[in-house]
């Protein structure tokens, strides 16, 4: 028997990560992975019919977003950011080296 979830009772509980320092090398990583993470997002949104649109409007599949990654405003490239640092920081903490080929 499988048991149900309680979607009312949910409480994410990510891995603290604040404890990992990562070097500045990590940087230049960290921003090709949050612009490859909206790139990846908005190719999801397009396959799905959502296009370009200055104002959000979900019943006509527009969104603001849709745009390349270097025009996004600021706020929206840290979304992106602070998603690629967490998961450089979680590798790091899980025990991984994370080290360029040259």
């Amino acid at each position: 028997m499988v048991k149900k979830s309680n979607i009312a009772e949910y409480k994410p509980a990510p891995l603290d990560v604040s404890d990992v320092r990562l070097p500045e090398s990590l940087l230049e990583l960290t921003e090709a992975i949050a612009e490859n993470t909206h790139e990846i997002w908005s190719l999801n949104r397009m396959e799905d019919g959502w296009t370009y649109g200055p104002e959000r409007d979900d019943k006509a599949l527009k969104h603001p977003g849709l745009r390349p990654y270097a025009e996004l405003p600021e706020s929206e490239k840290e979304y992106d950011r602070s998603t690629a640092m967490n998961a450089i920081k979680l590798i790091v903490k899980l025990g991984y080296r994370i080290e360029k080929n040259r």
